[in-house]
């Protein structure tokens, strides 16, 4: 426990905010709590933290009521309050809005004095955003992917999971920039590659009527596997994967080496992208090793 000698929890102003946190913060990290008396979640959030401040015993609590001082609250950008902050060495370094159970007020704190771990941390908040994408959450589960990240930028499941998120939002650049920032040695990660084959393969979409008639050659000439192949990367670009599957295990079937093997290796494409979980990737790699080795 530091001992710094003043109250570890502390009402302050915009006056004296340099002093009592910025300047604190240079020989103990400070929490500071920005809250109004009409807030309702302020008054069950403050006490909570109140507590777990007083448990960890190395950390300062600075509150702010915004009501009476709001000239900090408008620098840092506080939109909506229970807003909380930390500060460490004079600067912020991390933060939160809105309420938190006990247990995430802890890990806060402890991230702030080194007494958790945030690789594992990391670790648990990607499990709990793969249960919210599960229970229709992606909001809650693309906070949970973010905040993994924040802890641990190493963490491919999470970054791969809030590119997809991203994806499905249609922010195709959000999601490329987030796989292209992927650090050093994570590259190859399978759910990386995944993402990031899936990017490949809608990166450049085919017009709805282009692909109608391709869908219209193929059912003039079944053997024509150049237009199957046209017909596979268009569908694929459309999301539509199951059905580019069906056409590309029909190339292979009539001649796997045709054109250096260009529908397999589109196929494992999509395989990639799909996952190895996926029913497409499932069903679609069995029915080709019954063809490779029938």
């Amino acid at each position: 426990m530091t001992d710094t000698g003043e109250a570890i929890i502390i009402d302050s102003t915009d006056a004296s905010f340099m002093a009592d946190v910025v300047e604190a913060s240079k020989t103990i990290p400070v929490v500071v709590d920005f809250w109004a008396p009409w807030c309702g979640p302020c008054k069950q959030l403050m006490p909570a933290l109140e507590r777990a401040v007083k448990a960890n015993g190395s950390v300062k609590m600075v509150k702010i009521n915004i009501d009476e001082n709001n000239a900090v609250a408008g620098q840092m950008g506080v939109k909506s309050i229970p807003a909380v902050f930390a500060f460490k060495d004079g600067q912020p370094v991390d933060g939160f809005m809105g309420g938190q159970p006990e247990s995430e007020l802890n890990k806060f704190l402890g991230r702030l004095t080194g007494d958790s771990d945030p690789v594992a941390e990391a670790a648990q908040l990607a499990e709990r955003a793969k249960d919210s994408l599960a229970a229709g959450d992606p909001g809650g589960a693309a906070q949970d992917y973010a905040q993994a990240l924040k802890l641990d930028d190493n963490n491919a499941e999470a970054r791969a999971g809030l590119a997809r998120i991203y994806i499905d939002s249609g922010n195709d650049a959000g999601a490329k920039a987030l796989i292209n920032s992927t650090p050093e040695g994570q590259e190859s990660h399978p759910e990386i590659a995944a993402v990031r084959s899936g990017l490949t393969l809608t990166e450049k979409p085919v017009a709805d009527d282009k692909t109608a008639a391709l869908i219209e050659a193929v059912k003039v000439a079944p053997d024509d596997l150049d237009a199957r192949l046209a017909l596979a990367k268009a569908l694929a670009g459309g999301g539509r994967n199951a059905e580019a599957v069906d056409h590309l295990l029909y190339s292979i079937q009539k001649n796997r080496a045709y054109k250096n093997e260009a529908a397999r290796m589109f196929l494992l494409t999509i395989f990639e992208a799909e996952g190895v979980e996926s029913a497409v990737s499932i069903e679609g790699r069995r029915r080709l090793s019954s063809i490779l080795f029938a």
